[in-house]
């Protein structure tokens, strides 16, 4: 009968080679089916910048990743859809929410208030 140390050391090559096998598969290339529908949601106007800047990043993103992206905005959000308040609206370490918003609308991301 083999030894635990015997069989560990013949099967460790075994182990390791399925390991190595393992991180070079590559994943499939996206279809059509993989992209998804996304629905962001905001109530958070002007009084929270980062907050608020927050739904255009991510949809913009999310576009660009193929997906079909809705925004809504709700509550406090709605004074952002006014371009005086959306470029003054600028959040610690992200660019004024006028540029996420262009970005938005230059991507067609449809926009419900």
């Amino acid at each position: 009968m083999a030894s635990r140390r015997s069989f560990l050391q013949k099967g460790g090559h075994f182990c390791a080679g399925a390991i190595a096998g393992g991180a070079l598969e590559l994943p499939p290339p996206a279809t059509q089916a993989d992209h998804q529908r996304f629905f962001v949601f905001s109530l958070v106007g002007s009084e929270n910048p980062t907050r608020a800047n927050f739904p255009f990043v991510w949809a913009a993103a999310l576009r660009e990743m193929g997906h079909e992206v809705r925004l809504e905005l709700a509550g406090d959000a709605t004074v952002l859809i006014r371009t005086v308040v959306a470029n003054n609206v600028t959040a610690v370490g992200w660019p004024p929410l006028g540029q996420a918003f262009d970005k938005v609308v230059e991507l067609k991301i449809p926009i419900f208030v």
